[in-house]
């Protein structure tokens, strides 16, 4: 699907223009590949080399050539072409075999041109098992290799010569040969195990799969072992190495219950007799949808139920379902294009949390969906954003549409539209877009198409105007009057100082909150007035389920707050907070108001509300409050609000919720982070102690926050302890936590230590970056870290595997200064990191977000101050 750019360019007539245009969609095309040759079977046999970290490859690919041609271009980088012949009715010819290294090609050309119709390619070769984690790739324990893969985007032409886009889609038969002591996982089940060829070794055959995309390929080579399920006639297992299998039970049990659900959901049953999901060691993403071979990273799988913490719980539960929700959106029904991307992820976002509210309601997800809403409309708010569709054409392209925008955004937009057409409607409206493409290709208007014929509303125009144009909207409301309210809609920035462009309107369904549910009305770009429900209390984002900002007049607001607790619903309240503080990052409203609101729902008891207040209130402290004078007035103002709540929830007990116990564990952090009150201090010591003595009162949810503490405060002992369980510990959750935490430490000889370990061979490359982000994010460490990140580039860049660089660049907008930006700026102009251009731009704009907030809010937050001396001890 073109770009809205090119959309416009076509109908340029001038003869410059259009030769400009030209020029211009050539450049933009060069890597991809032919239509003339589509791919319709592979049948690949692999054999591994996992000591010698190579492999060799038999391949075939049976294609259908549109018209006559002398040569066939297929994907392939890092491979090494022994022979390549073709077939056409029984005559075989051998290929001249050209590389293109730039554009990751291969072409083969024939002495003599092959005709229209079928035929059949035959190709010997060899490759790599890299150490990138991309492509076919080595996992490693301390014990052995493993020999896995990771295909997203454009890296199965890594592991065998393909047609790798995803409209190419083909049907797979596979084979692995294998250590006969060694077993292998792919996409289907296996059919044949026969030993040989040679001896020691055994053959693995799989069966055919479904047609599919190149990406969703996958085979993974090891000693794994699993727990097995069931759910409504497929065979469910989660597989680990042999050192951690103990802690796959709980995903198995994730995954039956989400399959029914899917099942009955999209009323189109899971295509596949089996679903594996594996953990794998070193994995660069969170998780990867291969189609029936789920693969995770070990923290994303592994839990044990006993002693995890609720966020564990949490993040295996919704990843699993992710994953889950792709087997139809993504893999069962494949986007056309990259440039579609959020057809696969913002579907999976969206749909992950339906199943897990489901199951655990205790969980509050839907509040957990709002915060998540305000946090993508912060994102959407900066200087520099795109559209949910957007051109993306070469790899690094498509590599960076893999961001909030894809993946919040777009289930944000699928949440609004859901909520204005009703839940089943909606669901029907799934159902048929799956139905009309199974096993095929798919575009953002057949979605939208799809939901227009069922629901006989507008949604084409609804999400059209959401999915087409950068930014988020604000509705500006007035005081409503005789059952109606004028409305002002523009562009919200965040940056009081870029003005918003008065021509971008949206279609939007916006819900007003009335006394037993909601009414919805849609605003055009024409309208500049709703019809309003006479309520005494006026709320124009019922649910918080629109994404879209919402600004009230000062007489509105103030009744707002004065019922906030009493008139809006936990979701309701989320969204206020949020609203406001855009209001207040805006320069429309001061910091004072912000905190007043703070205070105005400190005593709420669910956990979420209070993390979004909570969440402002610690940005104030970090990147408002310039001086020691302002945190520490700052900090009595958070210990006299929130410290009696934390004192009232008391002491864990085991019939604590899950909501409690997060409760508890927000208010420590931020009580133990921006004081030194000697009772958290003494707690926090406490609880911490309870963990790294793996005691069975520990309530690890809290633990967790309190060891943030105790490393903040802590001493080379307490570091090496943490060091001695990250090393040693086989449990991923406890692992990982130790490892960050050694990114908490402020002495300054500690967090030398500390960066130096990220960069040793003993972190794992897909964990060192977050070590530095960790170490940037911290005031008294951040100055450190950049300097050693300067200082010691060739050993830091060395752990970047494909997108790892970009999240550093990213972290690098913890900063506050002129002259850090500077810094930043330049240090990045002669130190290229590879698909990190826009992280770098929004790291620069998050730079000068807190400068422009310091400079215009610091005066404001000192009047409030000295307003709240004559109430504070």
């Amino acid at each position: 699907m073109k770009s809205p750019l090119s959309a416009q360019s076509i109908h340029v007539i001038f003869a410059t223009f259009t030769s400009l245009l030209c020029l211009f969609s050539s450049s933009a095309n060069a890597q991809r590949l032919p239509q003339s040759v589509r791919p319709e079977h592979y049948t690949l046999a692999l054999t591994p080399d996992l000591k010698a970290a190579t492999f060799s490859g038999v391949e075939s690919i049976d294609v259908d050539i549109a018209e006559a041609t002398d040569r066939i271009t297929l994907n392939a980088i890092e491979i090494v072409f022994e022979r390549v012949t073709v077939t056409v009715a029984g005559k075989e010819q051998k290929a001249a075999v050209a590389l293109d290294k730039e554009k990751q090609q291969a072409t083969f050309t024939f002495a003599e041109k092959l005709p229209a119709g079928k035929a059949t390619l035959s190709i010997r070769y060899t490759g790599i098992l890299n150490n990138s984690l991309r492509g076919f790739y080595l996992s490693k324990t301390a014990r052995r290799n493993y020999a896995v893969t990771q295909f997203e985007s454009t890296d199965a032409r890594r592991a065998f010569p393909c047609f790798d886009e995803p409209a190419f889609k083909a049907t797979f038969d596979i084979s692995l040969v294998v250590d006969v002591s060694d077993t292998a996982i792919s996409n289907t089940e296996i059919v044949s195990d026969a030993p040989g060829p040679a001896t020691g070794k055994h053959t693995l055959k799989f069966a055919t799969t479904p047609k599919m995309s190149t990406y969703l390929v996958a085979f993974l080579v090891g000693d794994f072992q699993c727990t097995s399920g069931e759910s409504d006639g497929v065979t469910i297992r989660s597989c680990a190495t042999p050192d951690k299998v103990a802690l796959t039970p709980y995903s198995v049990d994730v995954a039956r219950y989400v399959l029914h659900y899917f099942n009955t959901y999209f009323d189109i049953p899971y295509p596949l007799k089996k679903l594996d999901l594996i953990a794998l060691p070193d994995f660069e993403a969170g998780a990867m949808e291969n189609f029936g071979a789920i693969t995770y990273r070990e923290t994303a799988l592994l839990i044990d139920p006993i002693t995890a913490s609720i966020g564990a719980h949490k993040e295996v539960a919704l990843t699993v379902a992710h994953e889950m929700a792709h087997q139809w959106f993504g893999d069962l029904v494949t986007m056309q294009w990259w440039d579609n991307i959020w057809l696969n992820e913002g579907f999976a976002t969206w749909m992950e949390s339906k199943p897990i509210a489901a199951m655990h309601p205790e969980w509050n997800i839907d509040q957990s969906v709002v915060s998540g809403i305000d946090g993508v409309l912060n994102i959407d708010s900066q200087p520099t954003t795109r559209a949910i569709r957007a051109k993306a054409d070469t790899p690094d392209e498509i590599n960076q549409m893999f961001d909030g925008i894809s993946y919040g955004k777009a289930s944000d937009v699928l949440l609004t539209v859901e909520n204005y057409l009703g839940e089943e409607t909606f669901r029907q409206g799934v159902h048929n877009y799956l139905a009309a493409h199974l096993y095929g290709n798919a575009t953002a208007e057949d979605f939208w198409g799809a939901q227009t014929e069922t629901s006989h509303k507008p949604v084409d125009k609804i999400m059209e105007s959401l999915v087409a144009q950068p930014g988020a909207p604000i509705l500006i409301f007035g005081e409503p009057a005789n059952g109606k309210v004028a409305v002002n809609q523009k562009r919200s920035y965040l940056s009081p100082n870029i003005h918003a462009n008065s021509t971008q309107k949206w279609t939007l369904p916006v819900c007003f909150k009335t006394a037993t549910s909601q009414e919805c009305e849609l605003l055009t770009p024409a309208d500049s007035a709703l019809k309003a429900p006479a309520n005494a209390m006026f709320f124009a984002n019922a649910g918080g389920k629109g994404y879209y900002r919402s600004a009230y007049t000062p007489r509105e607001y103030a009744a707002l707050v004065a019922q906030v607790e009493a008139g809006l619903s936990p979701a309701e309240r989320i969204r206020l907070i949020g609203d406001e503080w855009a209001q207040a990052r805006a320069n429309k409203a001061s910091i004072g108001d912000f905190l007043d609101l703070a205070a105005a729902v400190k005593d709420d008891p669910n956990a979420e509300v209070i993390s979004q207040a909570l969440s402002g209130v610690n940005a104030i402290y970090e990147r408002v409050a310039a001086t020691a004078e302002e945190k520490t007035a700052l900090f009595k103002w958070i210990s006299k609000t929130f410290a009696p709540e934390y004192f009232k929830l008391g002491p864990p007990a085991s019939t604590d919720s899950a909501n409690t116990r997060e409760l508890r564990a927000q208010l420590l952090a931020t009580l133990g982070l921006h004081g030194e009150d000697p009772l958290i201090t003494a707690q926090a010591r406490n609880y911490a102690q309870l963990y790294l003595r793996d005691s069975a009162e520990a309530d690890h949810t809290l633990c967790l926050a309190a060891l943030v503490i105790a490393a903040r405060n802590g001493d080379t002992a307490l570091f090496d302890q943490l060091q001695k369980i990250y090393e040693t510990s086989t449990n991923p959750e406890i692992q990982i936590a130790a490892l960050h935490l050694l990114a908490e430490f402020v002495d300054p000889a500690l967090v030398q230590r500390s960066l130096d370990y990220a960069v040793s061979n003993k972190v794992r490359n897909q964990d060192a970056v977050t070590q530095f982000s960790i170490s940037l994010q911290n005031d008294e460490n951040r100055e450190q870290a950049w300097k050693y990140i300067q200082h010691n580039w060739d050993k830091v860049q060395a752990q970047f595997t494909s997108g790892m660089g970009g999240r550093l660049v990213s972290s690098t907008g913890s900063f506050c200064s002129a002259s850090d930006r500077a810094s930043v700026e330049q240090f990045f102009s002669t130190h290229k990191v590879a698909a990190s251009d826009k992280a770098l731009k929004h790291a620069l704009e998050s730079i000068d977000g807190c400068i422009e907030m310091r400079t215009l809010q610091e005066p404001n937050l000192k009047q409030w101050l000295t307003a709240q001396t004559n109430s504070l001890p």
